[in-house]
């Protein structure tokens, strides 16, 4: 599994929403400069967000974007889902019921379900909040 560039931008977005949540719209343009990702590919991204209702749009002079939740409420796995689709490491591990023909006598299955289940494990125990607070130990704005 490789998260595509969608994936880490699109949590960077909602990282920085969340450390710029001053109770206003952050505007597109200071998102854009803080995370170094061109306005364009941040529309798209950020509408993918909106239409989930992960983020809340205003629109105006004043507009912008906000979370629309809390950030303890989002974990990575939700975010990376929405923009990634699966996590699955194989295509049939995929379904929540296996629908291999091999599966009774794949050995490499056994495999496959620990390194998905350790996927899960991790995406889906961490929030933003995590991040966030992860963030601020390390005292600045750039996200990575």
């Amino acid at each position: 599994m490789k998260i595509s560039t969608k994936g880490r931008y699109a949590l960077r977005i909602m990282l920085d929403l969340a450390m710029h949540d001053i109770g206003e719209s952050v505007r597109v343009k200071e998102i854009s400069e803080r995370q170094g990702i061109s306005d364009k590919y941040l529309e798209q991204i950020i509408s993918i967000l909106n239409k989930a209702g992960y983020v809340r749009s205003t629109r105006g002079p004043q507009g912008g974007y906000r979370l629309a939740r809390k950030p303890e409420e989002y974990t990575v796995g939700m975010i990376l889902r929405l923009t990634e689709g699966s996590l699955s490491p194989v295509a049939c591990m995929e379904d929540d019921m296996n629908q291999c023909d091999r599966q009774d006598e794949c050995a490499t299955l056994i495999l496959w379900k620990k390194i998905d289940d350790a996927i899960k494990q991790i995406v889906d125990t961490y929030t933003l909040a995590d991040l966030l607070e992860w963030q601020n130990q390390r005292g600045n704005d750039y996200i990575i």
